[in-house]
């Protein structure tokens, strides 16, 4: 029987992972939080096999109970620590201590290719520790369109995102969810990089224009420089780590 911890369980790939693994009577999920919350027990009130572990990055004294009986991991990095070295090495290095049989890390699409980012100084922390792993590289997640950047939709019909006319691929993040308990629970996908895209890549002209037909209102689609995307992001309260990685994403796009 798997014994897996889940970091991450309340994003947009985290639950619906959550919810599938659920289902398999051979796995134990333990959920590792911050705040074991009443709010956070009530999201996962219906689901089996799951019990609640209090977890953090930076605090080592977490991750004893935390690890205790677990063969597997899946995270997401928080977007607020954005110094592997300091706030994700000790967490990798307890998890070698541990013997864990796999790492399942979701990554970025073409990371391997982009060392400045914290993904790829995880991924490679992960291979220099001889980890087991699986590295789950998506590309954009459609519910950006209903997070990020709805803000712009809602106040100004516009798509305020610095892409150029340049295509990009969007998949949702549930399916990114269904790809990792594949990964978890199907040993061919040990040691394993993959890349997860949508079939189809669309320009944001394009997607405005579908916006506009759907939501019955004209949606516009501005182009704003890399600089001022950071500027106006970090304005509107987004970490700015955060909107760093955002926009080393973008620069593919341009």
């Amino acid at each position: 029987m798997d014994h897996i911890l889940v970091i991450g369980e309340t994003g947009n790939i985290g639950f619906p992972l959550i919810e599938i693994l659920s289902k398999n009577k051979d796995i134990k999920i333990k959920v590792g939080v911050r705040n074991i919350s009443s709010d956070v027990q009530k999201q996962f009130q219906n689901i089996n096999n799951l019990s609640f572990v209090k977890f953090d990055f930076i605090d080592s004294a977490t991750f004893p109970e935390a690890f205790s009986n677990v063969n597997k991991v899946f995270f997401v990095r928080p977007p607020q620590l954005s110094n592997p070295k300091e706030d994700m090495f000790p967490f990798l290095s307890y998890a070698k201590q541990q013997k864990i049989q796999q790492i399942v890390f979701v990554s970025l699409i073409g990371d391997e290719r982009n060392p400045v980012t914290p993904h790829h100084k995880i991924e490679k922390r992960i291979l220099q520790l001889e980890i087991p792993y699986t590295f789950i590289r998506p590309s954009f997640f459609m519910q950006n369109l209903s997070t990020t950047h709805l803000e712009d939709i809602r106040k100004h019909l516009n798509l305020f995102i610095p892409a150029g006319h340049a295509k990009t691929n969007f998949i949702d993040t549930r399916d990114i969810g269904e790809v990792a308990a594949v990964c978890l629970t199907d040993p061919k996908y040990l040691n394993q990089e993959l890349e997860l895209t949508d079939p189809e890549a669309l320009t944001y002209d394009e997607i405005a224009k579908d916006m506009s037909h759907i939501l019955g209102v004209r949606i516009s689609y501005s182009k704003p420089s890399l600089l001022k995307f950071r500027r106006v992001m970090i304005k509107r309260g987004i970490p700015k780590d955060y909107v760093n990685v955002m926009v080393m994403s973008l620069q593919k796009c341009v």
